[in-house]
């Protein structure tokens, strides 16, 4: 049984900022963030905003797309590590929406989400569990940032992507691979750090309580770019295409220079590579398929070409798929 994607859609806050923004609040420039990191402004959802609608709205989007009734819906995955809820927002979504005949759980894996997000429903689909899978990428990393942290707070953005798969006597998903490295975690985090706790005895219980987002740029930037085009490599090894049948390269959008090195470690020219970092900033587990979105918008994607996805990011985790658009 192969897995057909049906449409796309996405969708991101009205309010942005641009980087002469930041010029008011950390020693910064225009020029200084846009010739290290490629990204020109970045959507940032408002307190009136909530994860759950930019999920929905991007989720109604390719649904109204493949005119699809969303009580046919079976299962939808929403790919977050910003959920509204510390509990998951798929079941919002759900509500959101009106899916009330499908399942719904997350999935967290930051920027590597979707990609983990996509395989887990064609599994489902391939194994014939289910017919119509919804699958979400959507992050609120503006509620998580430290805004003093001149390093990663010009980096990050609000969206949602969504793809509607179903199954197909043609498949779409031609293979993938995922990848995850936790002797790494400590480069990229956002970890609990509790600031109450009530005393039983001699035993201390902590209150939960999340701080900002940490990164380590350097070590970041290292793996992605010796990681990535390794784990591209191997999967269009084992499928037996070579890297000059790939039409169209679509990797998260986390920094431009990222993006080059891993084009030049692949020896394939950057053109090859679809890109909107420029507005969008890092969007996490929105980033690809908000680029994915907008190729098929712009009509860039042509049906019988090849397309390579690739995420990578906290966990330290990374990934690949590989699609041949029908």
């Amino acid at each position: 049984m192969g897995v057909h994607i049906l449409s796309t859609g996405s969708s991101v806050p009205n309010f942005s900022v641009e980087n002469q923004q930041f010029e008011d609040i950390i020693e910064t420039s225009d020029h200084w963030i846009s010739t290290r990191t490629g990204i020109k402004k970045r959507h940032l959802a408002p307190s009136s905003t909530s994860l759950t609608k930019l999920a929905a709205e991007a989720a109604n989007n390719a649904l109204s797309k493949a005119n699809i009734n969303v009580k046919d819906i079976d299962l939808i995955i929403l790919a977050t590590s910003t959920p509204d809820d510390l509990f998951g927002s798929a079941s919002q979504l759900q509500a959101e929406i009106g899916a009330t005949s499908s399942t719904a759980f997350d999935i967290t894996a930051a920027c590597s989400g979707f990609i983990i997000a996509l395989v887990t429903a064609s599994q489902f689909i391939q194994a014939g569990s289910y017919n119509k899978v919804l699958v979400v990428g959507a992050d609120t990393m503006s509620r998580w940032i430290d805004w003093s942290d001149r390093t990663s707070c010009i980096l990050f953005g609000d969206g949602a992507g969504a793809v509607l798969v179903g199954k197909s006597s043609v498949n779409s998903i031609l293979g993938f691979k995922l990848c995850t490295d936790g002797r790494l975690n400590s480069h990229l985090q956002l970890m609990n750090s509790p600031s109450d706790s009530q005393q039983f005895g001699l035993t201390t219980i902590p209150k939960g309580r999340y701080d900002s987002i940490s990164m380590n740029g350097k070590e970041v930037y290292k793996f992605a770019v010796f990681q990535v085009p390794i784990v591209i490599k191997n999967c269009l090894n084992d499928l037996e295409i070579s890297i000059d049948e790939v039409d169209w390269f679509i990797l998260h959008q986390a920094n431009i220079r990222i993006l080059e090195a891993i084009a030049s470690r692949l020896s394939i020219p950057f053109s090859k590579m679809i890109t909107n970092l420029e507005n969008y900033g890092n969007t996490s587990a929105a980033s690809i398929p908000l680029v994915l979105d907008e190729a098929i918008k712009d009509k860039k994607i042509q049906s019988g070409q090849v397309v390579l996805l690739a995420g990578f990011g906290a966990g330290l985790t990374w990934g690949a798929i590989v699609l041949k658009w029908q």
